[in-house]
């Protein structure tokens, strides 16, 4: 999943199809960014036309929530647990993947609902090593890493475990969305296209 943090709201077009050419589904756009509200209704917009599944990120309470599906957002991610925000979700149908780090917090989204764990920030507490760790006694739930995952770690996320992984400013630069380098961001993409697949099957969103 990638995470576009700064996506200026003209360029999603440019977005769009830079995810499309490299086989990446799956975009999420940070709420606590400059545009960001329509930053996202624009990606959004354009996801339904090319099959790019879009959500928000940093859904904090419900006026972020409200904002979020107000937007067209297809699947909710937060920094930790808010159990309100997760319930709605659930209420609505809305895949939810709140951020925990510790197995307390990660039994604890489990139990509200949420479709997977955003375990956050994984490079700070071990990187793939945790998530190797976790998945002792975590077996069957969803993870995905997140905070600092670059392509040349991504395999051992996925041989330690995890189901899907996030990345951002390595892959998606700030300067080059402004500038509507795409090219230069898909070249960053190289490595995306064959992890892709199993993460729509694990959030169960429809393609």
């Amino acid at each position: 999943m990638g995470i576009v943090r700064g996506l200026p709201p003209e360029q999603a077009s440019g977005c769009a199809e830079t995810c499309v050419i490299t086989k990446l589904k799956y975009i999420e756009v940070p709420l606590n960014t400059e545009n960001a509200a329509k930053a996202l209704k624009n990606l959004c917009e354009e996801g339904e036309k090319n099959n790019l599944i879009v959500g928000a990120g940093t859904v904090l309470n419900e006026e972020d929530l409200k904002i979020a599906i107000d937007c067209g957002a297809k699947f909710i991610l937060s920094t930790g647990i808010n159990p309100v925000v997760v319930e709605k979700c659930v209420e609505k149908n809305i895949p939810c993947i709140p951020g925990a780090i510790t197995p307390t917090e990660i039994m604890l989204a489990h139990r509200l609902g949420a479709a997977a764990i955003k375990v956050f920030p994984v490079s700070s507490m071990g990187g793939a090593q945790y998530i190797k760790e976790l998945r002792g006694p975590f077996k069957d739930i969803p993870l995905l890493a997140c905070g600092g995952v670059r392509a040349e770690t991504v395999m051992d996320y996925f041989n330690s475990g995890c189901d899907f992984v996030a990345f951002g400013a390595s892959v998606f630069p700030v300067a080059d969305m402004r500038t509507g380098n795409w090219q230069s961001i898909e070249r960053n993409l190289w490595w995306v296209r064959k992890f892709d697949e199993k993460a729509i099957r694990m959030l169960q969103v429809p393609q």
